[in-house]
């Protein structure tokens, strides 16, 4: 990503507007690197390292990727020379705010137009999970968003959906209609003849209390896979 060439002064002695909170006060949050961003959240680099340089370090583990770092524990940031729990907790917190920020649009009732839009909507819950988890979205007659459910946690290779609770959720709800929505942890988007089965079982059931199943997403960090676009549903 960027390329410095002061990691072994102080900050101190940088250029007031290279320096990341002045930068940041003088022309704006949108104007600093992640690094930039980054540094400012750890305080401090160490005798040997500014805090910038740190922060280049740590990013450069995880290919300057922010969901990958949002994936690391306080134990592998601790690990990093420089890096205490107090640092580290700062930059596990500040990215947990982040990922929190992208769910808390629900409460303005987006509405859904198309896979994408379902998509942005869920994908901050389930991308960087390590296990599968089932969830749906409960739509209103003008196809805006009510409230997300979980239905079922499971393991790496899969989950169980039980029908009964996923309508039961949507029931309470009040929902005209709802999304299907779990995660693959492999990464591999494609759905297996399980998650097809599953699909079919699960419209079938709505037509029969007049709730449609709009959709099926299956959710990676790569992307997501949509039975809806595939023809499948």
């Amino acid at each position: 990503m960027e390329n410095y060439s002061y990691q072994n002064l102080t900050i101190k002695t940088w250029a007031e507007e290279d320096r990341p909170r002045e930068k940041l006060l003088a022309k704006g949050k949108q104007t600093l690197s992640d690094a930039e961003l980054v540094a400012i959240l750890l305080g401090s680099g160490s005798r040997d390292e500014t805090a910038v340089g740190l922060a280049q370090r740590i990013l450069k583990s995880v290919d300057n990727n922010l969901n990958e770092l949002g994936k690391r524990s306080l134990t592998e940031l601790t690990k990093f020379k420089g890096m205490g729990d107090a640092k580290s907790i700062t930059i596990v917190a500040a990215l947990e705010l982040g990922r929190r920020r992208q769910l808390t649009d629900i409460q303005e009732r987006p509405q859904i137009r198309s896979s994408r839009d379902a998509y942005h909507i869920i994908a901050a819950t389930l991308m960087d999970l390590p296990h599968e988890e089932f969830w749906i979205l409960l739509l209103n007659r003008a196809n805006k968003v009510m409230s997300r459910e979980q239905i079922s946690l499971g393991g790496v290779a899969g989950t169980v959906v039980d029908a009964k609770i996923v309508f039961r959720k949507a029931i309470e709800g009040m929902a005209s209609s709802i999304i299907l929505v779990h995660n693959h942890p492999s990464g591999n988007l494609q759905p297996s003849q399980q998650d097809i089965d599953l699909t079919k079982k699960l419209k079938k059931a709505g037509e029969t209390l007049d709730i449609t199943v709009f959709d099926h997403l299956i959710i990676t960090e790569s992307g997501y896979f949509s039975f809806a676009d595939e023809g499948l549903i």
